[in-house]
């Protein structure tokens, strides 16, 4: 297990999981391991993603590349201890942080409220990264302003699932880049319009910790938010254009995709969003 700055905040934590240490995940591992190596790999990748800030700030329009799994460690520990040893079996694959959401919460859809209410994040306060855009603090759970991606995929999995222990036994999400990526005026960057030179070796790493993720979760579909998500999947796990992707092991994995919940989606916004929500749920429901 990674030994740093987090692990102290890791041995208190995990306290609440001593009791559930002998129950056993989809992968005939205990929660406990599960999440001990959901941690681990998280970890190696914001090491990683930490080492290539410099360079993308000099060689990309990104002005600020910050890391919600450095500043923001003590909530995204929290959501992989608390929901990543249910079971799911289906993972929702995002982009990358906006600055209201995972930015200010260490969650992928990550809105403020979404985070403490439903998610259960028990808030810290936080350092703002040196380089952290002077438009778009690190505010915290305490951000009033609302994340309306998480607002609405967050709101979608608890109203169809249930609480809390039914939602992660189905379903659990992850970011395949966990960088906030702003230009000079503030504005959302996405890897996938960054020059491609500078983001591989970044987004290969991104790759390779899906995988870690994939295998210790005992993933068996990866469901992209949105069609790049999609494409980093089939990427990772040489899946092609269409059909299944293979893990290392040869384990073979449903990719597809859904809808994004972005505002700046048409999709998303038609029919007051009773159509996305409907796209969401026939590609959850269709095994």
């Amino acid at each position: 297990m990674w030994i740093g700055k987090t692990s102290s905040r890791f041995t208190s934590q995990s306290k609440g999981l001593d009791s559930r240490k002998y129950h056993v995940s989809s992968t005939g591992t205990s929660i406990v391991d599960t999440v001990d190596k959901l941690i681990e790999a998280a970890q190696q990748l914001s090491s990683i993603c930490d080492k290539s800030i410099a360079r993308i700030e000099r060689k990309t329009p990104v002005c600020h590349a910050t890391n919600p799994l450095d500043y923001a460690w003590p909530h995204h520990q929290q959501y992989l201890t608390k929901w990543g040893g249910l079971g799911a079996t289906t993972l929702l694959l995002g982009m990358n942080p906006g600055p209201w959401g995972m930015a200010q919460s260490g969650v992928p859809f990550g809105s403020t409220q979404m985070a403490r209410d439903k998610l259960e994040i028990e808030p810290h306060q936080l350092s703002s990264p040196a380089n952290a855009h002077p438009k778009r603090p690190i505010i915290g759970l305490e951000l009033e302003r609302q994340e309306v991606s998480g607002q609405r995929l967050w709101s979608l999995m608890f109203n169809h699932f249930g609480d809390g222990k039914a939602v992660f036994s189905n379903i659990f999400v992850v970011n395949h880049c966990p960088l906030l990526l702003l230009g000079e005026t503030g504005k959302n960057l996405t890897p996938d319009n960054l020059p491609s030179a500078v983001m591989k070796p970044i987004l290969e790493a991104c790759d390779d910790h899906l995988k870690q993720v994939v295998d210790i979760m005992g993933i068996t579909r990866i469901i992209g938010v949105g069609k790049y998500a999609e494409k980093r999947a089939r990427l990772a796990f040489n899946a092609g254009k269409s059909g299944d992707g293979v893990t290392k092991s040869g384990r073979s994995i449903a990719i597809t995709s859904c809808w994004h919940p972005s505002p700046a989606s048409p999709l998303a916004n038609r029919n007051d969003g009773a159509d996305w929500r409907e796209n969401v749920i026939s590609v959850l429901e269709n095994r």
